[in-house]
């Protein structure tokens, strides 16, 4: 982050215990301005009803334009008891086990410590994070009472100065996790302007970028003046540590992806992908909406809806044979399937009712390749030609024995080099999702260019789509992240 966060204390004598830290200063200071510091703050004090002096330093902060830790969203909810146990889970035989482990006379109440997600006992890890993630307050003390099951009875901020040893211990440990930089009395390495968390999966199947594209995105940041770090979905409560958001990995919306990009766009970060834009691209019926009502090219549709009387004859007359299907919400064509005939309409139909409610039934429109245009900020800025898989319709066959045949060969090129009206139609498109990063699935037809897919999070691999630029590609997707920020 270009400024350490500030932390901000009833008085500073609270602070003793800890390192010495040039990042502290009086709640009174804080409230008179007498601070020059305009990044994050981390909001110590002790009493944060409303209208008290911890009200208004988080207040303030977000009128200063400030990332508050506990933000006033969060001190308004913490006061709400009626809302806790919207969002937990039933939390009973984690509690039995627990108290069997650490409570040998059974009690009807615990009491437990959380600071910044982290709490004294590994089994309680992912409870203690659930908490926090729901009420961002740095120090909390929960307390679930046993009726029948246990209750999250209550939750409150605890005051710094009211911490034992033991307690101060997991204070200063769980502070160091969380936010580094405010321990740090010199740095070694070169102060950036920024921080980039880039969000991907280790262990993901078909990443979006593989190992050396995500180095090379590393690289372009630092060039850019932006200090880009991985990371993955067990980093969700280090989000606010930084100023932007690069999502690497396949989004979904019932997906850590999507709440990443929520919580980052609530908090103020740049975000691509954004939340919207993941909302829009995820979902093919949407889509195939938005694009009829605003006349952009596509295969000829059509919604199945499970459950209607479906007349598959009428379906098959229409569009004649082969017809493609389509669940809405897969990618890189897991879920779309091909019928050369009314059988195989049917059956395929049928199999594919068991993973969505609603189908998309399109003409097929064989082409020897599909164009993927990369489209930041309504520009153009990457195009490659996939060809379809050995002996297959599609780019990917997942069906294939060997990994050469799982995907078709490529082609890139340099944007100035595809045909016009193929980036006219990708970029008409885009404009109606958003202005974030895209890949724009084409086939150049007969009749034409039409769009079969807009993909948030396109696929972006060391040799494949950075082919034609090389790191020129990198650094332009960097440059961008600079001038969302800089705005």
């Amino acid at each position: 982050m270009h400024n350490a966060p500030l932390i901000i204390l009833d008085d500073l004598s609270d602070w003793q215990p800890y390192h010495p830290s040039q990042a502290i200063i009086s709640a009174a200071d804080y409230i008179q301005n007498i601070s020059k510091h305009r990044g994050p703050i981390i909001n110590l004090c002790g009493d944060l009803s409303y209208l008290s002096t911890g009200y208004y330093v988080s207040l303030l902060a977000e009128a200063r334009g400030q990332r508050a830790l506990p933000s006033v969203s969060a001190i308004n909810d913490l006061a709400n008891l009626s809302h806790y146990q919207l969002f937990l889970n039933d939390q009973t035989k984690l509690l039995n086990r627990f108290v069997a482990q650490h409570q040998p006379e059974s009690p009807k109440h615990i009491r437990l410590l959380i600071c910044f997600g982290k709490t004294s006992f590994p089994e309680l890890e992912d409870l203690a994070r659930q908490l926090f993630e729901a009420y961002p307050c740095p120090i909390l003390e929960v307390e679930f009472s046993l009726e029948g099951r246990w209750h999250l009875n209550a939750i409150r901020n605890r005051a710094l100065s009211d911490l034992n040893d033991n307690e101060q211990t997991l204070f200063g440990e769980s502070l160091e996790y969380f936010s580094k930089r405010v321990w740090r009395k010199a740095r070694s390495r070169k102060e950036y302007r920024y921080d980039l968390a880039i969000l991907h999966d280790p262990e993901e199947r078909i990443p979006t970028s593989d190992k050396k594209a995500l180095q090379k995105f590393i690289r372009a940041a630092r060039e850019n003046d932006i200090d880009a770090e991985l990371i993955t979905k067990a980093d969700f409560n280090r989000l606010l540590e930084f100023d932007a958001l690069f999502i690497r990995e396949t989004t979904r919306i019932n997906h850590y992806t999507y709440h990443f990009a929520k919580k980052a766009e609530a908090n103020g970060l740049v975000v691509i992908d954004h939340p919207d834009s993941i909302l829009r691209c995820a979902n093919k019926v949407f889509l195939n909406e938005m694009l009829e009502k605003n006349k952009i090219p596509q295969p000829r549709t059509e919604l199945l809806v499970m459950g209607d009387r479906i007349d598959f004859t009428a379906i098959g007359e229409r569009f004649g044979y082969p017809v493609v299907l389509k669940i809405p919400d897969g990618s890189f064509s897991i879920g779309v399937e091909k019928a050369k005939n009314e059988e195989e309409f049917r059956k395929v139909a049928k199999e594919l009712f068991k993973m969505s409610t609603i189908l998309l039934v399109q003409e097929f429109l064989p082409t020897d390749f599909d164009w993927r245009i990369g489209v930041l900020n309504n520009r153009a800025i990457y195009a490659c030609k996939y060809f379809m898989a050995r002996n297959h319709w599609q780019i990917y066959n997942h069906s294939s024995e060997t990994t050469r045949g799982k995907s078709g060969s490529f082609e890139c090129l340099g944007v100035h080099q595809v045909p016009k009206e193929v980036i006219k139609v990708a970029l008409q498109a885009t404009r109606l999702v958003g202005d974030g990063l895209y890949g724009v699935d084409i086939k150049d037809t007969a009749k034409g260019p039409v769009i079969i897919e807009i993909n948030d999070n396109p696929s972006i691999d060391s040799a494949v789509e950075d082919l034609y630029l090389g790191d020129e590609l990198y650094r332009i997707i960097m440059a961008d992240f600079v001038r969302r920020m800089d705005d």
